[in-house]
């Protein structure tokens, strides 16, 4: 699916009125927009470069129409039309990729199509958008700007725990468009592991997900976190049962939560390495995410590409 959009994408410049030519594609606006589950994030990139990014008003439960505010919002910085649209939605498509069939935080998304849904908040010649994992899109943001090679895992700990995998910029698909549910595999710590959002116990989320740590650790949990935690153990033992699963070159904690645990990664990259698996790559690195809006520059990266997939 993914090929057959970023194959469709210079028929719908040119319907848009765009030459199909090296340079005005060069020069085209990609929107990435991130739908969260309390804000709508925005990114413009043109020439490979971010031109802007914005956040929307924070919002809960929003329905349709106070979703596509919040996402005129989060784009009122565009400056005239986007030759194309990456988006990142949370929840359950439909097979076609056209719908969300069930969001817990965003009922609003069920309501409607998510090519009308960008037409309603961009305008009636806004294309069709190009449907990417945020995990994903923040994972190729990261690659795209670090020009890292070789294998790069993203963990994106935010809301819940996800988890993208980039073979030089190619995403790995294991179940779906993601590598597999990172947030729900087993890492139980001590004696009484927590049940996880998704009912399984001990699962990486019951530890790390925004609801584990808001009700330990209360407001900014990411500078309270020590190595001692069962947080800090469980993302650590996460990562040691990643090296044997994927092999990773390059490992990257990112999301709302990831990017601030920088204080912490000396002390995880020995936390993990101490008598791992010699399945693991020996030069692996370990690094934070630098940047809120990850997930909607990636998605506008995505969306302008035209060999993603």
């Amino acid at each position: 699916m993914a090929l057959r959009q970023a194959q469709g994408r210079r028929q719908i410049a040119a319907e848009a009125g765009f030459a199909d030519d090296s340079s005005q594609m060069e020069s085209a606006i990609a929107l990435g927009i991130d739908i969260g589950g309390t804000t709508v994030k925005a990114a413009a990139v043109r020439d490979a470069q971010v031109v802007w990014a914005a956040r929307s008003r924070p919002y809960a439960r929003p329905d349709a129409a106070g979703l596509i505010r919040a996402m005129g919002d989060a784009t009122s910085r565009l400056d005239g039309k986007a030759q194309y649209v990456g988006l990142c939605v949370p929840g359950l498509l439909d097979e076609r990729r056209e719908r969300i069939t069930y969001s817990a935080n965003v009922p609003g998304l069920h309501e409607i199509s998510l090519h009308e849904l960008v037409r309603r908040a961009l305008g009636a010649k806004a294309p069709a958008p190009v449907v990417v994992n945020d995990a994903t899109a923040t994972a190729f943001d990261i690659f795209s700007t670090r020009r890292l090679a070789g294998r790069l895992l993203v963990l994106a700990l935010g809301g819940g725990v996800g988890a993208a995998v980039l073979d030089d910029g190619k995403p790995l698909h294991v179940e779906g468009d993601s590598a597999g549910h990172l947030g729900q595999i087993d890492v139980s710590i001590g004696d009484d592991p927590p049940i996880a959002p998704d009912g399984g116990r001990g699962g990486l989320e019951g530890y790390l997900g925004a609801a584990a740590l808001a009700a330990r650790y209360g407001d900014d949990p990411a500078s309270k976190i020590s190595p001692a935690d069962p947080a800090f153990l469980a993302l650590a033992r996460a990562i040691r049962i990643c090296h044997a699963i994927y092999r990773p070159r390059h490992v990257c904690l990112a999301g709302g939560t990831g990017i601030r645990l920088g204080r912490l990664l000396a002390g995880l990259r020995d936390a993990v390495a101490t008598q791992l698996t010699s399945v693991a790559r020996a030069d692996w690195t370990l690094s934070c995410g630098d940047s809120d809006f990850h997930a909607a520059a990636g998605a506008a990266r995505i969306a302008g590409s035209s060999d993603w997939g």
